[in-house]
């Protein structure tokens, strides 16, 4: 037998965007973010979803020097692009929608926090059936 399949929504990816919105909003005002932007590639959806609703200006090249910069990434499951991010650029906010207990680094916020045996979760805009981000974007 495979590895069970988690289907997300684009309604549940809403939820754990506000979620993290809300770690972000209780920041002190020198450390909230000025910028967002997102790790390659369900990330990067993430960041325009996140600038569009939020209002956070999409930083498109994230440099290790933008301090005020939250950057997201659709999961932590090994941990290894986190980590691989994080010795590269240090000081940005790293916050995903998943974050597996199993994962070499835990980001510094998280929508939900997912047992070592959860099953393979898929997102939206990973499935043949899903709206495109453009019709997601118009609602």
């Amino acid at each position: 037998m495979g590895v069970e399949k988690i289907y997300i929504t684009w309604d549940e990816v809403n939820g754990l965007l506000d979620i993290i919105n809300e770690y972000v909003e209780n920041l002190e005002d020198f450390d909230k973010p000025w910028y967002v932007s997102g790790i390659p590639r369900g990330g990067s959806i993430l960041a325009v979803l996140y600038s569009h609703r939020f209002d956070l200006p999409y930083l498109h090249n994230p440099q290790n020097r933008d301090h005020n910069l939250l950057i997201l990434d659709d999961i932590a499951d090994s941990g290894k692009t986190l980590q691989e991010w994080r010795d590269r650029m240090n000081s940005p906010i790293y916050a995903t929608l998943h974050y597996k207990e199993t994962s070499l680094i835990q980001p510094d916020f998280y929508g939900a926090k997912l047992k070592k045996d959860s099953g393979w979760i898929v997102y939206p805009w990973e499935r043949e059936d899903s709206k495109t981000i453009q019709d997601y974007l118009d609602n």
